[in-house]
Formats: structure tokens, sequence, C-alpha cells
């Protein structure tokens, strides 16, 4: 036993929960396609940095200012850098930070070889390797150049701009006077004409050149004619395509800005965290400064350790291979999903994104939103994100998505590849029929149904592109369980499930997509908990995989609007006690309930007579059940669509109606048509006949 107070002991002993969540994780890193494109998978070398003891200490300031021009050899000779620590210290807060020294010299190094371009030495570059990430690496450029009201000319967030590029919203607009320029609303490409055009109308002290959503390349010295044009500093945020400037497959803005902004974890596939980049020697120290103290405390030395990794990798051959199959990749993941029908912005892609406009979807007249197709790719294991496009009015309600070609690549996708991503994409997205309905407060909301068919063959692609095995078929029995599983159910199943008491088992008919539906046996273990026995091992997988995506709530199952509620798990499972096995019967089937998947299917027998209705000619009068509070408050009553009514209570009409305005009013509105439900089960029936989404509604509330 140890008698020291540091918790031996791996992770899966100390914390097997956290550990299960974390395998998780990685199982799903690697069983779907992650198009994000602001991430790319980290080498092991990089993880393994990361994890180095490095994080445990501090070391705020900065490591002297002469291994600035230190080349490796020099660095790396560490029994000198030693010698030098020891006798001269550093100008670092902290002691014990002599390692620390010379990882942070290596760091700054590599990545001034990597970047150096554009006749800029490695050399001349000042690099900053200490910012956290990318956001607050810009607002250290503002701190360091700006003063508190000046303007940031950034592009417009919903052309592709970013949050930290002087948008209300965001501390640069809190602090600054942020404006914005557009991209053309024709070409959906940067108009620079009309950019020098309000840099001139705003005459910023600070112009934002690069951008988290647009697919184009950008023309650093265009910018820069403008910025000199109008007095202003010059910042290049290469934040999405360093990988690509560092690879030479896009032009380096090094030397050409004033400062230079990336973040490490995107197409540059380090550790999450940036650097600041400057050729100017009256900026490097008010950088510095403006880093730390002026942002932020000590460094995450660990990212700094894991960041020098990925640093020399970016300067091998491989990389830069890699980087130009990302744009490879992109481009021709534009071009093919064109082919399938789905527009890109700008009509394709020059770097390592694009965006594809969701309204090139649309089912009478409504067009699939950027979230709801993001959502429905996500549930088919295509990972990416919704965004915005030029002509939205908000991030809120997006019409495009954002993918990203950087994780694929790395993956060693090529054209055979992307051309069965691209049909995947298409058969989920052209597979929707999007709708709108309207939520409380009368607000309408986008939703789109995919059908079950088109998702699943999304899938098989997602899985072949992955390697991934189909799930393997293990029981005949499925358990569902949740809060909402008795009326998921009642729903999904033929039978009566609403009438099972606990222990009690019933047979019942599960409908596959348009599947036949094929015979079950159910059991309730609680009203949380069920087991469906199929015939074979492989229904009860095909039904773990149809209710799932019930409960998921985005297959179309025959009816739009409706929704099943859940949320509930579906797992095959292997019962303690095998239920009956399940045999064809009439019993199967509720025929009094109102709806249940797959009705459409069973016969129902004669249809009853059609409804009609003659008003009595002289129908005696109803009354409320307000009417002897009318008559005791004095109301004059009067014949009234049916009912014996209040006309007013007061000497005229005016009276009154000044009365309800000041005062109260009691108004009796059975006359139009009022109904009451109530019962154990309302919700589910008023789901059932109606269109909006009755167990939203809290009490006191209405759609």
């Amino acid at each position: 036993m140890s008698d020291d107070f540091i918790f031996h002991g791996s992770l899966s002993e100390l914390d097997p929960d956290l550990s299960q969540l974390l395998q998780r994780e990685d199982e799903r890193q690697d069983s779907t396609i992650i198009l994000i494109a602001s991430e790319s998978a980290s080498p092991e070398a990089v993880r393994e940095a990361m994890s180095s003891n490095f994080a445990n200490i501090y070391a705020e300031g900065y490591p002297r200012e002469e291994s600035r021009l230190q080349n490796e050899a020099e660095i790396f000779d560490m029994d000198l850098e030693l010698a030098h620590y020891r006798r001269y210290s550093d100008p670092r807060y902290y002691k014990g930070v002599e390692y620390a020294d010379m990882l942070e010299a290596l760091t700054r190094r590599r990545a001034a070889e990597l970047f150096a371009a554009n006749g800029i030495t490695a050399n001349q570059l000042n690099v900053n390797v200490q910012p956290l990430s990318g956001a607050p690496a810009n607002s250290a450029v503002y701190t360091a150049l700006l003063q508190p009201g000046d303007t940031i000319l950034g592009l417009n967030l919903n052309d592709g701009g970013h949050l930290s590029h002087g948008t209300k919203i965001n501390r640069s607009g809190k602090h600054y006077n942020g404006v914005t320029y557009f991209v053309d609303e024709k070409t959906e490409l940067l108009d620079y004409d009309d950019i020098e055009r309000r840099a001139l109308d705003s005459r910023p002290q600070i112009i934002v050149a690069g951008f988290s959503a647009y697919p184009r390349l950008i023309d650093w010295q265009r910018f820069r004619a403008i910025a000199d044009k109008v007095g202003a500093f010059l910042l290049a945020d290469i934040s999405h395509i360093s990988g690509l400037v560092a690879a030479g497959v896009h032009p380096s803005p090094i030397g050409i800005a004033d400062v230079v902004m990336t973040t490490t974890h995107k197409s540059l596939c380090g550790p999450r965290g940036a650097m600041l980049l400057t050729h100017r020697r009256d900026l490097f120290r008010k950088i510095d400064r403006a880093v730390f103290p002026g942002e932020q405390g000590g460094p995450h030395l660990n990212t700094m350790a894991a960041l020098a990794i990925a640093l020399k990798l970016a300067n091998t051959e491989k990389f830069r291979t890699l980087q130009q199959r990302i744009v490879d990749n992109a481009r021709r993941l534009a071009a093919k999903l064109a082919e399938h029908g789905l527009r890109t912005v700008s009509g394709g892609s020059d770097n390592h994104l694009l965006l594809v406009d969701t309204k090139s979807v649309s089912h009478n007249g409504v067009h699939l939103s950027g979230d709801i197709a993001a959502r429905i790719l996500d549930v088919a294991g295509i990972v990416l994100n919704r965004n915005t496009i030029p002509g939205d009015v908000g991030a809120l309600n997006p019409t495009g998505l954002r993918l990203g070609t950087v994780w694929i690549s790395q993956l060693g996708f090529g054209n055979a590849e992307v051309d069965l991503l691209a049909e995947a994409i298409a058969a989920a997205l052209n597979a929707c029929q999007p709708f709108v309905y309207t939520a409380l407060g009368g607000k309408e909301q986008p939703r789109a149904k995919v059908d079950f068919a088109a998702l699943q063959r999304a899938r098989e692609i997602v899985r072949l592109l992955r390697k991934v095995d189909a799930p393997t078929a293990v029981s005949h029995t499925v358990q569902i369980r949740g809060d909402e599983a008795t009326n998921f159910l009642n729903y999904a199943l033929s039978s009566d499930v609403l009438a099972l008491a606990d222990g009690d088992t019933q047979p019942t008919n599960l409908a596959i997509g348009e599947q036949a539906m094929v015979p079950a046996t159910l059991k309730r273990l609680t009203a949380n908990r069920y087991h469906v026995r199929f015939a074979d091992a492989a229904t009860a997988q095909k039904a773990v995989t149809w209710l799932s995506d019930l409960s998921d709530g985005y297959v179309n199952f025959g009816d739009l609007y409706a929704k099943l509620p859940g949320a509930v798990v579906v797992q095959a499972i292997q019962p303690e006690v095998d239920l009956p096995e399940p045999v064809a019967t009439e019993t199967a089937v509720s025929l009094t309930k109102p709806f249940f998947i797959g009705h459409s299917q069973v016969s129902y027998g004669a249809a009853l007579p059609a409804f009609s209705w003659t008003e009595p000619a002289d129908a005696p009068m109803k009354r409320t059940t307000l009417y002897d509070a009318h008559v005791a408050l004095g109301g004059r009553i009067v014949p009234f669509g049916g009912y014996e009514m209040p006309v007013r209570y007061e000497t005229s009409v005016v009276e009154e109606h000044m009365a309800v305005r000041e005062a109260a009013g009691l108004f009796d509105a059975t006359h139009m048509g009022v109904f009451d439900a109530q019962g154990e089960h309302v919700v589910e029936f008023l789901n059932t006949v109606l269109m909006n989404d009755v167990s939203a509604l809290n009490v006191g509330q209405s759609h």
C-alpha cells in the first residue's frame, strides 16, 4: 500500500463510469463520418504529449528573448540550456520552468519555420504560442492594437464571418465598434470593391480577413491595399485554413497581414489551442503583453508540447499531400452533391469546406432547415453542423450546412469514398419531407421527416466507409424503457398496451417501416419497462432500429405532424425468463384504438354509417353552467346560438364595455363550441387528433 496521497490507479479503476463515457466517445469517432469543418483527428503522438506531466506546472511569462533565434539543435542541447538557466534564471514568475523554457522556445521555432513565407524568414517571424483558443487570441490582438470604441471591420456573421470579428453579441462587438462587410448577393464571393467602399465609409482601426464559413481563396494583397488606404491594421484569421497555408495549397498572409492568428486544432491537426504570428518588430511585444498578462495567466504547457509535435508533423511531405487531398475532396464533394440536386454556396469550394443550401430540398412549398438537416444526418452517422449562408437573416434558423473534409481526408478518403459519401448525404436529405408546425406562442417551427429506407441506405454507406459491421442480432427479445414507454408502445404496437398491468403479457404486432406487420409477444414489467419477444433475433434487431428511430422522432411513419411520445431506450437483451413465442392472432390488434402504426394493414369490418345532422326545427334552449350566475348578477337574458345568454348587465352596451376595460368582465364562451377533454390518457388522445404537440403544454398554456 502506498503511503503517499497521490491517487494511483488507472482511470477505469478509479472512475469506471467516466472511463465508459470516454470509451463511448472513442466509439463514436471511430464509427461515424465527421465533417465538422473545425475538427480533425489529432495524431496519437499529439494526444500523448497532451497527457504529459507538463500539465502539472505553471509558467507565467515568457522564455528569455534570445531563445527566439535558437535553432532546434541549440534548444535540445539541454545540459547547456540548464547551465544557462541556473546562472541567469529567466523572466518568468515561477521557478521550476527550465524545461518549459525549452519547450516554448522549441514550439515557437517550429511554428516560425513552418509558416515563414513571402520573403519573411523564420528569424523575422515572431510567434506567440500561449493563447488558449482562437477567440481569446483575437481579443489579445484587439487589446494590443486598439482602444475601446475603435472600429473593427469584419465579415457579416451570416455570410461566413466569426463571432470574434466584431459581432455585437460577442465581446469584440461590445468593447469595440463592429462594422460588417458582405459577400456579393449573386456570386456569394467576397466583393473587394464593396469592402473597400465600406472601409472608406467606416474608417476602421483594424480589418479582419479570414473566415469560419467561406469556401473560396482569400486575396490577402487586396485586403492589404484596402487596409493601407484607410490606415488600418490587417488581422488575418487563418484558423480554418492554417494547415492549407502551411502546406502551400492556399496563399499565405505572412508578411502581408500585420498579425496572423490561427487555431491549432482544425486543418493543422494539432491540439486545441491558438498562435499569433507577426513580422512587425514594433508589434510583437504589445501582442505578448496582451496575451499575458492582458488576457490570461499561465499557458497550458501540455497543449504546447502537443503543438510542438503537431508542427513537426506539419512540416513533412506527407502533411502537404494530406492538405492537397483535403482541397481535392472538398471540391469533388461539392460537385457530386450538386449532381444529386443539392446546391452549394458559390458553386463549389477552393479550400477545406463547402456550404450546402438546404433550401434545395422542399415539400409542399416548405424548405428543409439547416438544423433539422443536421439532426437527420447525425442519426445517420454523418456529423456536421447547421450554418448560416448568404441571405439568412439570423443564426437561429439557418438554411445551410457546413461540411469540412479534413477528418475524412485523414482517413484516406479519395474520389470513390467521396462519391459514396455524397450519395449517403443526398439519400438522406432528398428523402426528407419538410413541414412547419405552430409551437407555443404561435411561433412556426421548421421540422422534417425522413424516409426509413433512405435513412437505412445512408447508414449502410457510413458503415461501409468506416469499415464498421452492421449491428449484430443477439437476442429475440427487445427491452423498451423510459418514462414514456407505455404511451410510446401504445402507438407503435397494434395491441391495447394501456390495458396491461405489471406482469401481464399480450400478443401484439409491429409494423417496421413499410413492411407487413410482424407478430410479437409483449410483457409489461413496469409502466416504464417492457419486453417484446419476436420470432427470431434478426427480426428483433430490425425492431430495435425501427423503434429507436421512432423514439428519435425523425422517421416518417405516415403522419408528418405526429411524433411518438419519448424518448425511450430500445435495446436487444437476454431476458431472465423467455416470453412465449409470438403467434399471429386477431386478438393482437385492438380495433378500438384510434391509431397505431400499421393500422392501414388491418381490416376493421363494415364501416360506420356516414355522420349526418339535422337541426331540430324547434329545439329547446340550452343553459350554460353560468346561467344562474348571470341571472343573479342582473344580466339581461336573450336567445343566442341556441343558449339563453346574457346580452348585457348595465343599462347600455357602452357602460358594459367601459366596465370591462376599467374593472373586470365575466364571459361565457360555451356557445362557441368549447370542448372539455379529461382522463388518464387525455394527452395521448389529443395528440392523436390534433396537429400540435399537446404534451408540450404546461398548466395554463394554450396552442
